[in-house]
């Protein structure tokens, strides 16, 4: 079986400047610091970063996000069933960069004999704004609302800084959570991610203040080019002084100092672009709130090719789907 340690998976990543954040070893490390096994599996110029969640009675799933990575994966679907055998996983979850060709990804994995999975980890549907450009021009791109509230931030007095405090950002995180009832992460998932990350200018932690209070906060993360927005939270107070819009800019101009060229707002509805633009004004379940926010930073929306499965215990895995739709209602 070709594994790789850390070391020479970075090697590997060096060939592969377009991968993926959740590729990376620094995002390997920090799951492996959270319950999961993480193995690197590698054949010429193909590889997979291979998440392991332990289950009860020895068993496991089986998880590569965002991968495998390299253009002919033929060659490696063997060594990972070794892998997963080995490991004695249910199933294998494969979910490919939205940086792919979706249909062409999607027949490779049909051919293959994995199906597609109606419950998928990370969002099947994103905004990638292109920051390339001057800052006249990146601004001019945007809806003219979205100009408008990012400039009043400005000349009402909130200040976005970069902070080393992960600690406040959670204290945010926890008021955002209950407000829009969602899960969070725990305070020290938050702080391992800065811990790995920012030594490496790879992540910043951007506050965003207004005579001295928190309003809001962002984690932002950055490989090669690209940029993602992965955790954001706000306050409940002085909302009208749009400071999250700020925040979104200077998380933009920090990518672009970093070199990148693209910044990824992460997750919204997973509808087509025609739903989205006919019912963002009226829905509010889910993300659909989100995506009235991040539809004005003028991004091009991106689907992936979705969740894919390979199944080892079948029935266990129809016992898992059962047990996972009981959690989720």
């Amino acid at each position: 079986m070709s594994l790789l340690d850390q070391k020479s998976w970075e090697n590997f990543l060096a060939n592969h400047p377009d991968a993926h954040l959740l590729q990376t070893s620094l995002w390997g490390e920090l799951k492996g610091s959270f319950g999961w096994d993480v193995v690197r599996v590698g054949v010429n110029d193909v590889g997979a970063q291979v998440l392991l969640h332990r289950l009860p009675f020895g068993f496991k799933v089986a998880y590569i996000p965002k991968g495998p990575l390299g253009s002919t994966w033929l060659e490696l679907w063997s060594e990972i069933d070794a892998l997963c055998k080995e490991q004695r996983a249910i199933f294998l979850k494969v979910e490919p960069d939205t940086h792919m060709a979706s249909e062409e990804t999607s027949r490779i994995l049909s051919n293959q004999g994995f199906e597609l999975s109606s419950h998928a980890i990370q969002p099947m549907r994103t905004l990638v704004v292109d920051i390339n450009g001057k800052e006249e021009e990146i601004l001019g791109r945007m809806k003219q609302k979205t100009r408008y509230n990012i400039r009043l931030a400005v000349k009402r007095g909130v200040i976005v800084q970069s902070s080393s405090n992960p600690d406040e950002f959670y204290e945010l995180m926890q008021l955002t959570g209950e407000r829009d009832e969602f899960g969070i992460h725990s305070l020290e998932y938050y702080r391992r991610c800065y811990e790995l990350f920012n030594p490496r200018g790879e992540c910043e932690l951007l506050l965003a203040r207004y005579e001295g209070q928190i309003l809001a906060g962002l984690m932002v993360f950055s490989r090669a080019k690209r940029a993602w927005y992965l955790y954001g939270a706000s306050g409940n107070q002085n909302r009208d002084l749009m400071p999250t819009y700020l925040l979104q800019w200077e998380a933009m101009r920090w990518a672009r100092r970093r070199g990148c060229t693209s910044y990824d707002l992460w997750g919204i509805p997973d509808e087509d672009e025609e739903t989205l633009e006919t019912q963002f004004a009226s829905r509010n379940d889910g993300l659909w709130g989100v995506y009235r926010f991040k539809r004005g930073f003028g991004g091009v929306i991106c689907r992936s090719a979705g969740s894919w499965d390979r199944v080892y215990q079948p029935v266990l895995y129809r016992f898992y789907r059962w047990w996972l739709g009981r959690a989720e209602n």
